[in-house]
Parts: C-alpha cells; sequence; structure tokens
C-alpha cells in the first residue's frame, strides 16, 4: 500500500497554508492498492486542547486509488492547529502518514508512529502598512554612516565631566580608521570609540538615498547611551546628545518624508543601561535610580536578586539590567502613557518600530505597543527581531503569538538570509532551499510573508562580502581588524554577493540593505563590521548593481505584490517565479563558480524578455542556459 498527501497541493490542502479564524478546510489522503477494510481519521492537535480524531470519508477513483477526505472548520481563536493522518488496517493495526523529517511540508512520509505534524497557522486578518510592503529599506549604525556638518560640536555636546564614571568616550579623528575596542582585563570595555556620525550626517546624505532608491530607513538605536552602539539605553527620550537632539530628529523625519522616505526607530525594551537614569549605577544622573535606593520610582522595573550588586541581567552582560516588562509603571512609560515613549518619537516623525530580541519580551507586552502604534498612526509598522521561523517559535518554554493578528507586522527575515548564505556557500542544495521558502510561505499569513524584511547583512552579523568571500571564522581581535579578502577571494564575493541580492529583490517579501553593503565594505566581527561608510571609495560597480535592481523592483508591481513560487533545478540553480494576474516573471541563478547550468522550461512558453542579467535562450524557449555564478530575471509570456 501507498500512502500519498501533498500540502502545497489544493487537492490535498485547501486552502494552502496558513488560515483564518472560522476558516473552512478540505484535507485529502490517497491510499493506492489497499485491500479493502482501511479506515483513516485526521488527528488534529492544539497546544490548549489536546488531541482530536476527525473520521474521513472515502471516495474511489477512476485508477482504483481510494481517497479519502474530511471538512472541519477553524476555531474563532487564533493559534497553532497540527494535523496527521492516522490509518487504520483490517486487522487493527495502526500506521501514520506524516510531515517530511524535517517538518518543511509538501510530500510526506508513512510513519508506523506518529512523528512529524503539518502545520496550520490559524490567524485574525491583520493588514501591514503598504508603504512597507513596497519599501527598499537601508539599515543605517548612525554613529558610522557619515559625519554632519554638526559633528565637532555633537561629540563636544556628548563629552563627559571630569568626575563621570564608568566607560567614557573618545574620538576617532580620521573617519576611515578602523573601529576597536579599549578593554580591562576582564574584557569590559574601558572606553567607546566614536567617528562621529550624526542624524546631521544621515540628512546631508538623504540625496545619496533617495537616487538609489531607499524609501525606507532602520535606524540602530538614537536615544542617549554610554555606548556607541546604544543598545544600552539611558534616556528612552533623549536622542544621544553626540547624534543630536529632538530637533535634529525631527528635522530628519521632515527632510525623508519630502524625498519619500520613511524612519523605523529601534526599541530596546527588554533592559536599559546600567549607566541611566533609571538604574543610574554609577550615580552619573541626578535621578535616583534603581541601583542607588528601593525607594526609586524606578526599583521595581528591575529584578534584583542580592540588591544592590546582583540582579538580572541581558546575557549576564552586567551593563545591560534586565527590566521587569509586566510592571505597570514600565508599560505606562514605555507604551500606556499619553507622551509614552513608543506614541512621542511617533509623534516627532518616526514610521514604526522594530522591536529588539523579540523573544524576550512578553506576548502581552508587545500587543501594548502594537495597540499604542496603531492608535497613534494605523500606518505605522511594528516589526521584530525573531531569528527562527516566527509562526512556531518559542522561546522559555512559551509558543509565542507574534504573527496570530495581534503583534507583529513583520519580522526580520533571519531564515532567509541563513538559506541564501547557505545556498551560495555550498552548505545546502537549491532543492532545500526552495522547500525552506515554501515551507515560511505555508506556515506564514500572506500579510507577514510579503513583509518579511529579507535581510543578508546586520550590525550583528560578519559583513556578507566577506561571508561570501570564505574570511576565516576564528581569527584573534587584531588580526579581524586587519583581514581584508585577497583579490581572487573578492572577486568571488562580488559574483556571490550580486547573485544573492538578484534573489534577495526578487523574492517575496521587503529587501533590506545594510549600510555599505552596497559599497562593497568589508569586515569581520563586531566592531569591524561597524565600520564608517567609505565616501569617496565606494564599489562604484556594486552600488550600480543595486541601484538597477532597486529600479527593478519598482517598476515591476509583481515582485512587490506577486504570488511567490521557489523554483530549482538540481542542487545548483535555484530562482522563484513571481505572478500576477497581468504577468509572470522568473527569476533563475546558478550558484556554481566554475559550471555552466541549463535549465529546461515549460513548453507552454512561448516569448521571454530578458530584464535584468543575462543568459542564453533556446530559440524555441525550451532552455536557458547560465554561465557560472550567472544570474537572469526573463518576463515570460504563455
Amino acid at each position: 500500500m501507498l500512502a500519498f498527501h501533498n500540502s502545497h497541493d489544493l487537492t490535498y490542502r485547501a486552502p494552502f497554508g496558513a488560515a483564518p479564524t472560522n476558516t473552512e478546510i478540505t484535507l485529502a489522503l490517497d491510499l493506492t492498492d489497499p485491500v479493502p477494510g482501511y479506515s483513516c481519521s485526521t488527528r488534529l492537535w492544539q497546544e490548549e486542547c489536546g488531541e482530536t480524531l476527525i473520521p474521513m470519508q472515502s471516495t474511489i477513483l477512476p485508477d482504483g486509488t481510494v481517497r479519502f477526505s474530511c471538512t472541519f472548520t477553524t476555531d474563532s481563536e487564533p493559534g497553532l492547529l497540527w494535523y496527521a493522518f492516522r490509518i487504520i488496517s483490517p486487522d487493527g493495526s495502526t500506521c501514520y502518514y506524516c510531515n517530511r523529517p524535517d517538518g518543511l511540508g509538501g510530500e510526506g512520509t508513512l510513519e508506523q508512529e506518529l512523528r512529524n505534524s503539518y502545520q496550520i497557522t490559524v490567524y485574525q486578518p491583520a493588514p501591514v502598512p503598504q508603504w512597507y510592503k513596497q519599501a527598499v529599506v537601508y539599515q543605517i549604525f548612525p554613529e558610522r554612516f557619515a559625519r554632519g556638518s554638526d559633528w565637532l560640536q555633537r561629540f563636544d555636546d556628548a563629552r563627559h565631566p571630569d568626575d563621570w564614571k564608568g566607560p567614557r568616550r573618545f574620538l576617532h579623528a580620521d573617519w576611515d580608521d578602523q573601529p576597536f575596542y579599549l578593554r580591562a582585563e576582564d574584557q569590559s570595555v574601558t572606553h567607546w570609540g566614536f567617528f562621529g556620525g550624526t542624524l546631521e550626517g544621515i540628512r546631508e546624505k538623504l540625496p545619496y538615498l533617495q537616487e538609489l532608491g531607499i524609501t525606507a530607513i532602520y535606524l540602530n538605536p538614537i536615544f542617549e547611551a554610554a555606548s556607541n552602539h546604544k543598545y544600552d539605553t539611558a534616556n528612552y527620550l533623549r536622542i544621544d546628545p553626540g547624534f543630536g537632539d529632538e530637533e535634529s530628529f525631527r528635522r530628519l523625519a521632515e527632510d525623508a518624508k519630502q524625498r519619500g522616505i520613511r524612519l523605523i526607530l529601534d526599541g530596546v525594551f527588554s533592559h536599559t543601561g546600567a549607566d541611566s537614569i533609571y538604574f543610574n549605577r554609577f550615580s552619573n544622573y541626578k535621578a535616583v535610580g534603581a541601583c542607588q535606593s528601593e525607594e526609586s520610582p524606578y526599583y521595581d522595573w528591575y529584578r534584583f536578586k542580592r540588591y544592590p550588586g546582583e540582579y538580572e541581567a541581558w546575557w549576564g552582560v552586567k551593563d545591560l539590567p534586565n527590566v521587569e516588562e509586566l510592571n505597570e509603571s514600565y508599560q505606562d512609560f514605555i507604551f500606556r502613557g499619553d507622551d509614552s515613549v513608543i506614541r512621542h518619537w511617533l509623534r516627532c516623525g518616526a514610521s514604526g518600530w522594530r522591536l529588539d530580541v523579540a523573544d524576550e519580551l512578553p506576548d502581552s507586552f508587545i500587543e501594548g505597543i502594537r495597540t499604542a502604534i496603531k492608535e497613534e498612526n494605523p500606518d505605522a509598522l511594528l516589526m521584530g527581531e525573531v531569528w527562527e521561523d516566527a509562526s512556531n517559535k518559542r522561546s522559555y518554554d512559551e509558543l509565542r503569538r507574534y504573527l496570530l493578528g495581534s503583534e507583529l507586522d513583520c519580522t526580520m527575515h533571519y531564515p532567509f538570509r541563513t538559506a541564501m548564505l547557505d545556498f551560495f556557500l555550498g552548505k545546502t542544495g537549491a532543492e532545500t532551499v526552495a522547500a525552506q521558502m515554501m515551507s515560511l510561505k505555508e506556515n506564514y499569513p500572506p500579510e507577514n510573508y510579503y513583509g518579511a524584511l529579507n535581510l543578508v547583512g546586520s550590525h550583528d552579523r560578519v559583513r556578507v562580502l566577506s561571508m561570501l568571500g570564505e574570511a576565516p571564522e576564528h581569527l584573534s581581535e587584531k588580526d579581524q581588524q586587519l583581514y581584508r579578502l585577497s583579490d581572487e577571494q573578492l572577486h568571488l564575493a562580488k559574483r556571490r554577493l550580486k547573485a544573492l541580492s538578484v534573489l534577495q529583490f526578487t523574492a517575496a517579501g521587503v529587501p533590506c540593505i545594510y549600510y555599505g553593503d552596497e559599497a562593497g565594505m568589508q569586515g569581520l566581527s563586531d566592531p569591524y563590521n561597524r565600520a564608517p561608510f567609505p565616501w569617496g571609495k565606494e564599489d562604484k560597480d556594486l552600488t550600480d548593481h543595486y541601484r538597477a535592481l532597486i529600479t527593478l523592483r519598482k517598476t515591476n508591481e509583481v515582485l512587490v505584490s506577486g504570488d511567490f513560487l521557489p523554483l530549482n533545478w538540481g542542487d545548483d540553480v535555484y530562482g522563484c517565479l513571481r505572478q500576477n494576474d497581468k504577468e509572470q516573471i522568473l527569476c533563475l541563478v546558478n550558484r556554481s563558480s566554475t559550471d555552466t547550468a541549463s535549465c529546461s522550461l515549460p513548453k507552454i512558453i512561448k516569448r521571454v524578455k530578458s530584464l535584468f542579467g543575462a543568459c542564453r535562450i533556446a530559440e524555441d524557449c525550451s532552455s536557458i542556459t547560465l554561465t557560472p555564478l550567472g544570474y537572469t530575471v526573463l518576463q515570460i509570456e504563455l
């Protein structure tokens, strides 16, 4: 006996993918050549409800296959629903048809015991802001992007008095220096290096971003903090004086808006800085902080183990004391109050928030932030930092509810980044990548899937060009600072990055460029991945490539909102088909750096037009040949 179910085929599961609440779902399973007397049931499982068995009705198809099917309606409450099929033979023995071993959906396997189940994400529909789904995002590490005309004054404004305690600041006079840390014997930072990047510097470079085609800027934290990365917030309601002030931000937001560019802020709400108004570990601030007195208005914001020196800290980092997000006073300050942090900066011109380490924020806290954002501006965005499939993520043994309609609009799409890098570095083949992308499409509600932030570079990872050039992983800090790809490595890395970026800009989701990736910046681990932007020394060839890709996406609506189907030919060729009722666009990339690849096309294709890249097309449109690391984007006519 053979059994078959394919969760991607409407014959066997309808509708496809995630389902709104109160949706009728039909599931089917085929048994080929069974002896008479088999019965089947669908085994449903929910986190809080346990198991439900639904009997399936049988129909004999013309070829003798027995098709079992059932129909049921999803609950009125969002959540995850899991299913597999229980098959009982005439002699009473039981087996199961389950999801494939890697859990990626599609065709499953027949097992003697219940193993992986298929996932149905049941969600409450919630629209994602249209401006964001159409955006091209540019991530900026503010301290390293550009010195504004005010940079020396701003550095003076941020200079600490002589009696300041804790880490201090020093200035790199030369913008083109390499960043480095000054550390104590215990590896804690004693001095933070600054290059003089300011909000005014970003504002003055808006013409560059507009000409590149950027429509949204995601800013790493800009609020007052001791460090240069600003994830150790000292004052949520004050722009770091080294960057500017509230007027600087308002001016940046207004000028960006006039150029069609939105601003997304980074919200770090799971912890603050120890050197802050709220904790005040070094007594640098006038306010009475939680570390100074149990009578402090901020005392209940933190989790002390033995007061005052032992407290819960983010990943054990003493400079980052964790907060108690469920504290009423803290919630009032962050999002509930009329002039709360969330509302205040939206009123100052921000168009959305990105939540740092969303896994460490309670669901109710995220819901509260969303409510405040949408009350303040229904068109504002809430994005979360989630590194895995956000539809079924567990953190601290709790199944999270990010994408069920009451929390995040979108997540940073790290699964996309991982899949693409593994593919180009030869760790996985194209078939696996296609299955991974299809699984995410199946698990995510459509709005969240088409809003996923497709990043390949970020401030907390080795620069993508260095990764694609196969830079060594285990170098001393000094060797990391000095390391640069050889000419041969750089040539390979650039070819790979061009091919990868083609997939990034044609995939479902919102493409994001980490500042300087388009300029050819290299760099290993922090802080070398956060070097100053190389103004005047950009790789023009890469910049032109990104500019052309952005234009391609903007001039072909199907690449923004069209249906997305991942495809593969063998191990080396991955791509996708984007289509709507007006047009179809096919993207193909050959990841091999040595071999050409030939891809056969369906016979129904009548005409092919090249939109981007290069390939050799057979006269009868029956096949396409790609050069090593070649790529092409084709408009096809059926």
